[in-house]
């Protein structure tokens, strides 16, 4: 941005620059990597919380009848939850988004504008972003 500018052009390019990080935060918010990841740590963290109650629940009701219960055929019975939900945060934590790397890639040009432009989606003709 030039130095010598009026308010009108810094305006102006403040507008691009909000509307350049909104286009780009939509897209790795929207992206189909991190849906899949967050919906599979959600369904291992709702798992293991159920196999966790369940086995502090069975442990009080030994404690409290002084006898002991068969979890045999309970359905958290041999699974280890604990170990398939450390996995998923792992892989959550590790997630590698595509739009973010296309993102990167493109402030690394010389002509950053133009290659934003390409792999963002431009939902009206009439904005210019130059």
């Amino acid at each position: 941005m030039p130095i010598s500018c009026n308010i009108s052009d810094k305006l102006v390019y403040l507008l691009i620059c909000d509307f350049v990080l909104a286009l780009v935060a939509n897209s790795i918010l929207n992206s189909v990597e991190l849906d899949q990841t967050v919906e599979n740590l959600m369904v291992a963290t709702q798992s293991d919380g159920y196999a966790q109650g369940y086995a502090e629940c069975t442990q009080h009701v030994v404690e409290a009848m002084k006898t002991d219960c068969d979890t045999s055929r309970s359905a958290t019975h041999g699974v280890d939850t604990a170990a398939a939900h450390a996995a998923t945060k792992v892989e959550y934590n590790n997630l590698c988004i595509t739009m973010m790397d296309l993102v990167f890639a493109a402030l690394q040009s010389d002509d950053f504008v133009a290659q934003l432009k390409d792999i963002l989606p431009d939902d009206s003709d009439d904005e210019d972003l130059e």
